[in-house]
């Protein structure tokens, strides 16, 4: 090993590490894994100076407390659930994100499920290649322009879907505690959840997974929506129950959903929420777009090397730690 930081890299899922290669090039060495779990990384992150983050973990305390030596854990995109940031900001370690890479394709994702949920396309689909052309087997359908889109948490990626929606000429409802009203200039009303649950024709989830959100979309929640409503979660799997949400879709208390998470993830086969008419699933690829695969895999590379080279990250999730930090910033 040379005289240059060392930096470990849990997990990737792309072809190539020539990004991270050369943003850390001539600062800090790469030890690469395709781990699924810390037992597989942690050897050689005990001496890191810092952790690229992308699925393996959960990095805990236990975790945590294995790696005195690191100063950032890279988070390659935008949720921080599986690290316990808590026990990071104890240790000193400043923990960032990659909050914008994917904005635009989560976005567009939650629009497409909403459109094919509403349109009915994948049922269509798959009776036209079983060799049927027949228009009634998908009735009901009604138009999106005048329904009500109910966006639980309002951050960037729901306010994009809020300005799509409204050029559907849909009207936008939200829930955020951490949202006054007429903060942002993008459509919406802001309201309490029971009255979005309530009022919305489409129910998009928004809100980052903690231990506030988890479960929240459970069998009260469900109670409170009309039966013609339709669930999309671009979110995180566990914000929605799952068991209730397939009660919910045997009782007939909502008309479908439409997924990229599910919880667990994958989602085993078979399971209650496969084969369904009025379910679709995607794999977690809502983030996917060539375009962003460049800012995801050059984002959480970039703030190690701020880091590493003495200079404050841009995207931190647990700000307490400035000025009490391994890295000394």
């Amino acid at each position: 090993m040379s005289g240059k930081a060392k930096v470990v890299l849990t997990d990737y899922v792309w072809e190539s590490l020539d990004v991270e290669h050369r943003t850390l090039e001539g600062i800090a060495d790469l030890i690469p894994f395709k781990a699924a779990a810390p037992a597989e990384f942690l050897e050689q992150a005990a001496d890191c100076d810092a952790l690229l983050n992308t699925y393996a973990g959960p990095i805990t305390a236990e975790v945590i407390g294995q790696m005195p030596r690191c100063k950032v854990i890279a988070r390659y995109g935008i949720g921080v659930d599986t690290i316990d940031l808590a026990a990071a900001t104890e240790a000193g370690i400043i923990v960032t994100n990659n909050p914008t890479y994917c904005v635009d394709e989560v976005a567009e994702h939650a629009m497409a499920l909403m459109l094919s949920a509403a349109r009915k396309i994948a049922f269509y689909d798959r009776r036209v290649r079983s060799g049927e052309w027949a228009v009634p087997p998908g009735k009901p359908m009604t138009r999106l322009a005048g329904k009500t889109l109910g966006l639980v948490g309002f951050g960037n990626i729901a306010r994009k879907v809020a300005a799509r929606a409204a050029a559907f000429d849909m009207r936008v409802v939200f829930s955020d505690p951490f949202v006054e009203s007429g903060q942002f200039t993008v459509p919406g009303e802001k309201q309490e959840l029971d009255a979005v649950l309530e009022q919305a024709d489409f129910l998009s989830v928004h809100p980052p997974l903690t231990t506030a959100t988890r479960g929240l979309i459970g069998d009260a929640a469900f109670a409170r929506m009309k039966p013609s409503s339709i669930l999309i979660n671009v979110a995180r799997g566990p914000i929605v129950d799952t068991a209730a949400l397939v009660r919910a879709l045997d009782a007939g208390r909502i008309a479908g959903c439409a997924l990229d998470t599910t919880d667990p993830e994958p989602l085993p086969n078979p399971h209650p929420l496969r084969g369904r008419e009025n379910v679709i699933i995607t794999p977690h690829a809502a983030w996917y777009s060539e375009e962003a695969m460049v800012g995801l895999q050059s984002g959480a590379p970039s703030e190690v090397r701020r880091v590493l080279s003495g200079e404050w990250p841009i995207n931190v999730v647990n700000p307490a730690v400035k000025g009490r930090n391994r890295a000394g910033l």
